[in-house]
């Protein structure tokens, strides 16, 4: 009989997720489009531009909403049970609440493996191509840190990019390189720079000054192999935020940025929370499952969903704010994103202690 009664929980948790996971689409989606209505018109930029645009950045939407939706409409189909007082049948049944904990459990391992497939392959590639969309559709090119371009290091070279296209092709490509000793090789200044993936960039019409001593030499060539561990994947960060990136890519780019003794504290926040950022499924669970006990009268099912709504945000709106504080205070980046979700565990197992208590 319980397990019989799982099954039929798991069904209707998942038709109550996917439902309100619509939902928060199609009302995200009406956002974004009407955030992007203020482009509209501009160097060609038309509505079925933007609609294409909102399209491709709904695999990251989903990511964002997963735990929030777990939360409301595991929080609906407990509270549909609870009213038709089915939880308290299968708890006269012998069903522990421990139990019934590992149940639910088990039913948001499925969302927890969609949330990392979306967080990984999905929104990331998705989020990339939209960035490129939208700058080809304005014939924008990708926005510098500097009014003398982007600023970057590699190894013993200060390069010095003026802009990035979106296809991550380089214009105005100007490379200082230095000696171990500090000083100045040479300058190169390059019109293009093209990426091979067997030899590296290929930069086309390069004029490069050498310094020797106390002369220097002029030289200029049409073509020179410039062999970096900067990537398009590396330079694609400039398009996609830190928390939209794949696991493998913030690798990367901290590693980079710790070899050149760059902050990597934003990035490695980031990391972390896309490392934990799945499993907070599993503790939106365990927050409804208290809810579900609860005796519940009339208008007490739109309550409840209401304050999982409530908390949802609240999850939402602490995790980006230890984001940001982790980063001006340069907290330990695993404290800085672990912090929220491990608040909210405390919570549920208060509640469940509570519950158990009455």
């Amino acid at each position: 009989m319980i397990s019989v009664y799982i099954r039929y929980l798991s069904r209707e948790i998942y038709s109550a997720v996917a439902l309100v996971l619509l939902a928060f689409l199609g009302l995200f989606a009406f956002f974004d489009l009407v955030n992007e209505l203020d482009e509209i018109g501009k160097n060609g930029y038309m509505l079925h531009h933007a609609a294409i645009y909102v399209a491709m950045i709904m695999p990251g939407r989903v990511y964002e909403l997963m735990p929030i939706a777990v939360l409301i409409g595991t929080l609906y189909a407990l509270t549909t049970l609870a009213r038709h007082s089915e939880i308290t049948v299968l708890r006269a049944s012998g069903l522990s609440t421990w139990r019934f904990l590992l149940g639910l459990l088990s039913i948001g391992s499925v969302f927890v493996l969609l949330t990392f497939v979306f967080g990984e392959y999905l929104a990331p590639p998705a989020e990339r191509a939209a960035q490129q969309w939208r700058l080809a559709a304005t014939r924008s090119m990708v926005s510098q840190e500097l009014r003398t371009g982007l600023w970057v290091r590699d190894g013993k070279r200060f390069v010095n990019v003026r802009s990035v296209l979106p296809d991550t092709s380089l214009q105005g490509v100007r490379i200082y390189e230095f000696d171990d000793r500090a000083m100045l090789v040479s300058i190169s200044d390059a019109a293009v720079g093209v990426y091979d993936s067997k030899e590296g960039w290929r930069l086309r019409t390069v004029g490069q000054t050498r310094f020797l001593g106390d002369r220097t030499e002029t030289v200029s060539m049409p073509e020179l192999i410039w062999r970096s561990e900067l990537t398009p994947d590396v330079l694609s960060v400039l398009m996609v935020v830190p928390e939209r990136m794949s696991v493998d890519t913030l690798y990367s780019y901290i590693r980079h940025l710790d070899e050149n003794n760059q902050k990597t504290t934003r990035y490695e926040i980031a990391l972390w929370k896309k490392l934990a950022y799945p499993f907070a499924a599993l503790v939106m669970m365990g927050l409804a499952l208290p809810f579900g006990y609860m005796q519940t009268r009339m208008g007490g099912v739109s309550l409840k969903v209401f304050s999982g709504i409530m908390i949802g945000v609240g999850f939402h709106l602490l995790n980006g704010l230890f984001s940001n504080l982790g980063v001006i205070n340069g907290w330990i980046p695993a404290v800085a994103a672990l912090t929220p979700s491990v608040v909210f565990l405390l919570a549920a197992m208060g509640m469940m202690w509570w519950v158990e208590r009455r």
